[in-house]
Protein backbone atom coordinates (compact mmCIF):
# COMPACT_ATOMS: atom_id res chain seq x y z
CA UNK A 1 0.00 0.00 0.00
CA UNK A 2 2.81 2.56 1.04
CA UNK A 3 4.44 1.40 -2.15
CA UNK A 4 1.48 1.97 -4.68
CA UNK A 5 1.06 5.73 -2.54
CA UNK A 6 4.82 6.56 -3.17
CA UNK A 7 4.81 5.15 -7.09
CA UNK A 8 1.60 7.77 -7.61
CA UNK A 9 3.53 10.89 -6.23
CA UNK A 10 5.06 12.76 -8.84
CA UNK A 11 8.68 13.34 -8.46
CA UNK A 12 7.99 17.14 -7.54
CA UNK A 13 6.48 16.20 -4.22
CA UNK A 14 9.75 14.88 -3.53
CA UNK A 15 12.06 17.12 -4.12
CA UNK A 16 11.57 19.29 -0.77
CA UNK A 17 13.31 16.23 1.12
CA UNK A 18 15.96 16.49 -1.79
CA UNK A 19 16.46 20.04 -0.88
CA UNK A 20 16.48 19.98 3.03
CA UNK A 21 20.12 18.12 1.80
CA UNK A 22 22.63 20.53 0.49
CA UNK A 23 26.73 20.76 -0.50
CA UNK A 24 29.53 23.37 -1.23
CA UNK A 25 28.10 24.92 -4.50
CA UNK A 26 31.08 27.18 -4.54
CA UNK A 27 34.39 28.69 -3.17
CA UNK A 28 35.78 32.15 -3.09
CA UNK A 29 39.62 32.57 -2.37
CA UNK A 30 40.77 35.35 -2.15
CA UNK A 31 39.18 37.24 -4.97
CA UNK A 32 38.78 33.96 -7.32
CA UNK A 33 35.67 32.36 -6.80
CA UNK A 34 35.31 28.52 -8.36
CA UNK A 35 32.42 26.64 -8.51
CA UNK A 36 32.00 23.03 -7.11
CA UNK A 37 30.57 20.06 -9.47
CA UNK A 38 27.26 19.12 -9.20
CA UNK A 39 27.08 15.65 -7.09
CA UNK A 40 27.28 12.66 -9.39
CA UNK A 41 27.61 14.76 -12.33
CA UNK A 42 30.44 14.29 -14.52
CA UNK A 43 33.09 16.59 -12.89
CA UNK A 44 35.02 19.97 -14.63
CA UNK A 45 37.98 21.13 -12.82
CA UNK A 46 37.69 22.88 -9.90
CA UNK A 47 39.63 23.14 -6.02
CA UNK A 48 36.35 21.66 -4.65
CA UNK A 49 36.35 17.53 -3.93
CA UNK A 50 33.41 16.62 -5.77
CA UNK A 51 30.69 14.29 -3.34
CA UNK A 52 28.17 11.91 -4.77
CA UNK A 53 25.35 12.21 -2.91
CA UNK A 54 23.36 15.41 -1.17
CA UNK A 55 22.24 13.53 1.69
CA UNK A 56 24.56 14.13 5.18
CA UNK A 57 27.13 12.09 6.58
CA UNK A 58 25.89 9.97 9.57
CA UNK A 59 27.50 8.75 12.41
CA UNK A 60 30.88 10.57 13.94
CA UNK A 61 32.68 7.28 13.00
CA UNK A 62 31.35 7.15 9.28
CA UNK A 63 35.01 7.43 6.67
CA UNK A 64 32.97 9.96 4.84
CA UNK A 65 32.94 12.45 7.36
CA UNK A 66 36.30 13.12 6.00
CA UNK A 67 35.87 15.51 2.90
CA UNK A 68 31.83 14.17 2.39
CA UNK A 69 29.74 11.37 0.73
CA UNK A 70 32.46 9.26 -1.52
CA UNK A 71 34.36 12.75 -2.03
CA UNK A 72 36.77 12.45 -4.96
CA UNK A 73 39.96 14.33 -5.76
CA UNK A 74 40.04 17.42 -7.52
CA UNK A 75 41.72 19.00 -10.39
CA UNK A 76 42.52 22.34 -9.24
CA UNK A 77 44.66 24.11 -6.58
CA UNK A 78 44.21 27.64 -5.58
CA UNK A 79 47.08 29.89 -4.98
CA UNK A 80 45.91 31.91 -1.54
CA UNK A 81 47.90 33.94 0.84
CA UNK A 82 47.86 34.25 4.55
CA UNK A 83 45.34 36.18 5.76
CA UNK A 84 42.98 35.20 3.03
CA UNK A 85 38.97 35.26 3.34
CA UNK A 86 38.12 32.16 2.20
CA UNK A 87 34.14 32.23 1.47
CA UNK A 88 32.21 28.83 1.54
CA UNK A 89 29.02 29.18 -0.26
CA UNK A 90 26.50 26.39 0.95
CA UNK A 91 23.75 25.45 -1.53
CA UNK A 92 20.35 22.83 -0.95
CA UNK A 93 19.98 20.40 -3.12
CA UNK A 94 17.58 22.25 -5.64
CA UNK A 95 20.61 24.66 -5.64
CA UNK A 96 18.74 27.47 -3.67
CA UNK A 97 20.08 29.29 -0.46
CA UNK A 98 21.11 26.41 2.70
CA UNK A 99 18.00 24.94 4.39
CA UNK A 100 19.49 24.44 8.29
CA UNK A 101 19.97 26.88 10.63
CA UNK A 102 20.71 24.78 14.30
CA UNK A 103 24.10 24.17 14.42
CA UNK A 104 28.16 24.60 14.40
CA UNK A 105 30.30 25.36 12.17
CA UNK A 106 34.15 24.40 11.75
CA UNK A 107 37.09 24.56 9.80
CA UNK A 108 40.12 22.23 9.84
CA UNK A 109 43.16 22.01 7.53
CA UNK A 110 45.69 19.65 7.19
CA UNK A 111 48.97 19.89 5.19
CA UNK A 112 49.75 17.61 2.00
CA UNK A 113 53.72 17.54 2.25
CA UNK A 114 55.68 18.25 -0.47
CA UNK A 115 52.75 16.79 -3.23
CA UNK A 116 49.91 18.67 -4.69
CA UNK A 117 46.48 18.41 -2.78
CA UNK A 118 45.12 17.57 -5.97
CA UNK A 119 46.88 13.95 -5.90
CA UNK A 120 46.99 14.00 -1.72
CA UNK A 121 44.90 11.24 -0.12
CA UNK A 122 43.24 12.61 2.98
CA UNK A 123 41.76 9.66 4.48
CA UNK A 124 44.88 9.03 7.48
CA UNK A 125 45.71 12.95 6.96
CA UNK A 126 46.13 14.78 10.11
CA UNK A 127 43.61 17.73 10.69
CA UNK A 128 44.45 20.92 12.91
CA UNK A 129 41.55 23.51 13.68
CA UNK A 130 41.53 27.28 12.84
CA UNK A 131 37.75 28.07 13.56
CA UNK A 132 34.70 26.92 14.76
CA UNK A 133 31.28 28.87 15.40
CA UNK A 134 28.42 28.70 16.81
CA UNK A 135 25.60 31.15 18.45
CA UNK A 136 25.83 34.22 16.90
CA UNK A 137 24.52 35.26 20.59
CA UNK A 138 23.78 33.65 23.63
CA UNK A 139 20.48 31.68 23.36
CA UNK A 140 20.32 33.49 20.12
CA UNK A 141 20.47 32.35 16.34
CA UNK A 142 22.64 29.81 15.08
CA UNK A 143 26.10 32.00 12.48
CA UNK A 144 24.53 28.76 9.91
CA UNK A 145 21.15 30.37 10.21
CA UNK A 146 22.51 33.62 8.19
CA UNK A 147 23.46 30.95 5.00
CA UNK A 148 19.91 30.92 5.00
CA UNK A 149 19.97 33.89 2.91
CA UNK A 150 22.83 33.02 0.25
CA UNK A 151 25.22 34.63 2.65
CA UNK A 152 28.77 32.57 2.44
CA UNK A 153 30.50 31.69 5.05
CA UNK A 154 33.81 33.78 5.78
CA UNK A 155 37.13 31.87 6.90
CA UNK A 156 40.44 33.26 7.32
CA UNK A 157 43.60 31.55 7.18
CA UNK A 158 45.81 32.00 9.84
CA UNK A 159 48.23 34.84 9.35
CA UNK A 160 51.19 33.11 10.18
CA UNK A 161 50.59 29.96 8.47
CA UNK A 162 53.76 28.21 7.17
CA UNK A 163 53.66 28.11 3.35
CA UNK A 164 52.95 24.82 1.74
CA UNK A 165 50.17 22.47 0.19
CA UNK A 166 47.27 22.42 2.20
CA UNK A 167 43.56 21.01 2.30
CA UNK A 168 40.79 23.43 3.95
CA UNK A 169 37.70 21.62 4.91
CA UNK A 170 34.66 23.12 5.93
CA UNK A 171 32.25 21.70 8.45
CA UNK A 172 28.51 22.55 8.87
CA UNK A 173 26.62 19.93 11.59
CA UNK A 174 22.70 20.35 11.38
CA UNK A 175 21.45 19.84 14.81
CA UNK A 176 17.88 19.53 14.40
CA UNK A 177 17.82 16.23 15.52
CA UNK A 178 20.26 15.64 17.26
CA UNK A 179 18.50 14.72 20.42
CA UNK A 180 19.08 11.00 19.97
CA UNK A 181 22.52 9.51 19.51
CA UNK A 182 23.39 9.38 15.22
CA UNK A 183 20.74 12.25 14.70
CA UNK A 184 23.62 14.67 14.10
CA UNK A 185 23.81 15.51 10.36
CA UNK A 186 27.68 16.61 9.45
CA UNK A 187 28.19 18.34 5.98
CA UNK A 188 31.98 18.46 5.46
CA UNK A 189 33.60 19.86 2.29
CA UNK A 190 37.41 20.11 0.88
CA UNK A 191 38.80 22.58 -0.86
CA UNK A 192 42.52 22.19 -2.41
CA UNK A 193 45.00 24.80 -1.64
CA UNK A 194 49.00 26.57 -2.07
CA UNK A 195 49.07 28.76 0.42
CA UNK A 196 52.25 31.33 0.27
CA UNK A 197 54.48 33.83 2.81
CA UNK A 198 57.26 33.36 4.97
CA UNK A 199 54.93 32.73 7.64
CA UNK A 200 56.25 30.03 10.74
CA UNK A 201 52.79 28.81 12.30
CA UNK A 202 52.35 25.20 12.50
CA UNK A 203 49.85 23.12 15.40
CA UNK A 204 51.77 20.92 17.90
CA UNK A 205 50.99 17.20 17.82
CA UNK A 206 48.42 17.51 20.43
CA UNK A 207 46.54 19.28 17.82
CA UNK A 208 46.09 16.96 15.08
CA UNK A 209 43.21 14.90 14.78
CA UNK A 210 41.93 12.09 12.17
CA UNK A 211 38.44 12.60 10.31
CA UNK A 212 36.85 10.18 11.64
CA UNK A 213 38.36 9.91 14.46
CA UNK A 214 37.68 13.25 16.61
CA UNK A 215 34.42 12.76 17.65
CA UNK A 216 32.21 10.34 19.38
CA UNK A 217 28.06 9.84 18.71
CA UNK A 218 27.71 10.39 22.29
CA UNK A 219 29.95 13.89 22.61
CA UNK A 220 27.31 17.16 24.17
CA UNK A 221 28.10 19.14 21.05
CA UNK A 222 26.61 16.11 18.84
CA UNK A 223 24.13 14.30 21.05
CA UNK A 224 22.37 17.74 22.18
CA UNK A 225 18.94 18.94 22.26
CA UNK A 226 19.45 22.73 21.80
CA UNK A 227 16.04 23.91 21.49
CA UNK A 228 15.15 22.94 25.36
CA UNK A 229 17.83 25.06 26.89
CA UNK A 230 19.47 27.47 24.13
CA UNK A 231 20.65 29.51 26.34
CA UNK A 232 23.16 26.99 27.51
CA UNK A 233 27.03 26.95 26.85
CA UNK A 234 27.21 24.26 23.52
CA UNK A 235 30.42 22.31 23.69
CA UNK A 236 32.06 22.32 20.51
CA UNK A 237 32.99 18.79 19.53
CA UNK A 238 36.69 17.71 18.33
CA UNK A 239 39.39 19.67 19.26
CA UNK A 240 40.18 23.51 20.08
CA UNK A 241 41.21 25.89 17.53
CA UNK A 242 45.31 25.18 16.84
CA UNK A 243 47.51 27.70 19.34
CA UNK A 244 49.54 29.51 16.65
CA UNK A 245 46.61 30.78 14.97
CA UNK A 246 46.45 34.77 15.76
CA UNK A 247 44.56 35.80 18.69
CA UNK A 248 42.97 32.80 19.17
CA UNK A 249 40.48 32.13 22.09
CA UNK A 250 37.97 28.84 21.62
CA UNK A 251 34.28 30.24 22.33
CA UNK A 252 31.83 28.11 23.83
CA UNK A 253 28.65 29.55 22.61
CA UNK A 254 29.06 32.68 20.54
CA UNK A 255 32.04 33.29 17.71
CA UNK A 256 35.55 33.05 18.57
CA UNK A 257 37.21 36.21 19.59
CA UNK A 258 37.16 39.75 17.49
CA UNK A 259 34.24 38.23 15.18
CA UNK A 260 31.36 40.93 14.84
CA UNK A 261 27.91 38.98 16.20
CA UNK A 262 26.21 40.99 12.53
CA UNK A 263 28.77 38.86 9.91
CA UNK A 264 28.91 34.83 9.27
CA UNK A 265 33.04 35.13 9.88
CA UNK A 266 34.83 33.80 12.12
CA UNK A 267 38.29 33.10 12.63
CA UNK A 268 41.43 34.98 14.51
CA UNK A 269 40.39 37.84 12.05
CA UNK A 270 36.33 38.28 11.53
CA UNK A 271 35.46 39.56 8.00
CA UNK A 272 31.90 41.20 6.30
CA UNK A 273 30.09 38.14 4.95
CA UNK A 274 28.61 40.50 2.71
CA UNK A 275 32.10 42.09 1.00
CA UNK A 276 31.65 38.85 -0.59
CA UNK A 277 28.77 37.19 -1.02
CA UNK A 278 28.21 39.25 -4.08
CA UNK A 279 30.69 37.25 -5.94
CA UNK A 280 30.14 34.03 -4.73
CA UNK A 281 26.53 34.42 -6.17
CA UNK A 282 27.47 33.04 -9.43
CA UNK A 283 24.93 30.76 -11.13
CA UNK A 284 25.28 27.41 -12.99
CA UNK A 285 24.28 27.39 -16.90
CA UNK A 286 24.52 23.81 -16.18
CA UNK A 287 21.24 21.22 -16.42
CA UNK A 288 21.08 19.73 -12.89
CA UNK A 289 20.60 16.10 -12.65
CA UNK A 290 17.53 15.23 -10.48
CA UNK A 291 18.72 12.38 -8.09
CA UNK A 292 17.06 11.21 -5.10
CA UNK A 293 18.45 11.21 -1.68
CA UNK A 294 19.37 8.10 -0.41
CA UNK A 295 16.74 7.93 1.97
CA UNK A 296 14.03 8.38 -1.04
CA UNK A 297 15.52 5.46 -2.60
CA UNK A 298 15.46 3.65 -0.28
CA UNK A 299 11.45 4.14 -0.33
CA UNK A 300 10.39 4.19 -3.88
CA UNK A 301 11.53 0.25 -5.56
CA UNK A 302 13.71 1.62 -8.44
Amino acid sequence: MITAILLSLPLVSLLPVVSAHGWLGSVTVGTQTFVGNVPNASPTGTIIRQIDDVDPVKGASNTFLNCGQNAQLASDVAEANPGDTVAFTWVNGDDGPWVHNAGPMQTYMTSCGSQSCSSFDSSTASWFKIQEQGRITPGGDWAMSLMNTGAPANVTIPSNIAPGNYIIRHELIALQIAQTAGGAEFYPACVQLKVGGTGTGTPSEDELVQLPGAYSDTDPGILVDVYSNPDADYVFPGPAVAAFVSGNTTATSSPSAGASSATISSSAVASSSTASSASCKKRRDVVRPRTLSRVMKNLVPQ
